[in-house]
């Protein structure tokens, strides 16, 4: 009797225990696969965190380049306004020449028919200064700073011309050296790597406004 009781009890015990492990397994596999998903499912985000790190690394590293190129950008502006006399401005090379001055009114060489000598030598990009000396008697030297233009095409002649405009001061010299201020403008033509035209008035205030028309060609140099 004990025996058959004790064999019943154990019958029983061993089916709940087997019921228990059955019900642990499903949910411990379930629990596993669980976290191998979300192992998967976030194993991408960790990686794409890679890229976008190294995007921020890259665009950094393109704004640090670009550092060095707007520096060196602003080099060649500050050579191109470097004073240094004998340059080639925005309008062409310097040069020095002969000419012919046209007087048109006054009694200094300005206004009257004379040989000169001419020249234009480039201080800046922008500046020249356009010495010339007007032979005879009472020979006058105009000293003009001017502003040049860059070179213009003209259609209808098909040829380039930098304007200039400027001023200065005349010298009449001979017996009463006089001095007076002066106006100055025209065109330059660069006709060859060589040679340049040029053409221009001038206006002397020395003793009574001069007026005169300076025509000539130029070497450069």
């Amino acid at each position: 009797m004990n025996t058959t009781f004790f064999q019943g009890n154990f019958t029983l015990l061993t089916l709940a225990t087997v019921t228990i492990i059955g019900n642990i397994l499903p949910a411990s596999a379930e629990n596993t696969n669980s976290t191998s998903a979300n192992t998967l499912t976030n194993q991408p985000a960790s990686v794409n965190e890679t890229p976008a790190n190294a995007h921020t690394s890259a665009s950094d590293l393109m704004i640090d380049s670009t550092q060095p190129s707007s520096i060196r950008q602003s080099e060649p502006e500050k050579v191109a306004q470097t004073f240094e006399p004998g340059r080639a401005t925005r309008s062409g090379s310097s040069y020095i020449g002969v000419a012919g001055n046209i007087g048109l009114s006054g009694d200094t060489r300005v206004g009257e028919s004379s040989f000169a000598v001419i020249s234009k030598i480039g201080l800046t990009r922008n500046l020249s200064a356009r010495p010339a000396a007007l032979v005879g008697d009472n020979t006058v030297v105009l000293v003009p700073i001017t502003v040049d233009f860059p070179t213009e095409n003209l259609e209808f002649t098909q040829l380039n011309v930098a304007p200039y405009i400027g001023g200065g001061i005349a010298v009449s010299t001979g017996r009463d050296s006089t001095l007076g201020a002066l106006i100055s403008g025209g065109v330059d033509v660069p006709v060859t790597p060589q040679i340049t035209a040029t053409g221009g008035v001038n206006v002397s205030f020395i003793d009574r406004t001069d007026v005169g028309i300076l025509l000539g060609v130029g070497y450069n140099f």
